[in-house]
């Protein structure tokens, strides 16, 4: 197994309109930075995974169990296993989100993520 990685020598692919990502996936996280747009909403979805979000750069407006909360660089939300979430790009983003276990739907260019399966 690989155990160094350098984000800007991995494939960027676009999840939803809006929304680019570079994924790592470990033995039992895959970690994700996103490039978004200004403007571009995250539609509302829950999964399986602990989801752990660090807005590095921007402000990210979300909503974890219908509480909205407006992040800026060095916020971090912990999204709990199966808890609804959402949210909106209020300027360009950059975000490291980290899951556990594994996000499988984003280990495969052929297959459909949680994500482009949610609806606002």
């Amino acid at each position: 197994m690989q155990n160094i990685f350098e984000w800007e020598r991995i494939e960027e692919r676009t999840i939803i309109p809006g929304y680019r990502a570079k994924f790592i996936h470990s033995a039992n996280m895959t970690f994700a930075l996103w490039d978004t747009d200004a403007n571009a909403p995250l539609p509302g979805h829950s999964h399986e995974h602990e989801q752990v979000t660090h807005l590095l750069e921007g402000e990210f407006e979300i909503t974890i169990g219908g509480v909205t909360n407006m992040m800026k660089p060095g916020s971090i939300a912990v999204i709990p296993s199966h808890m609804h979430h959402s949210g909106k790009a209020i300027t360009p983003c950059r975000i490291l989100d980290v899951f556990y276990p594994l996000r499988k739907d984003y280990m495969s260019h052929l297959t459909h993520t949680l994500l482009q399966n949610a609806h606002s």
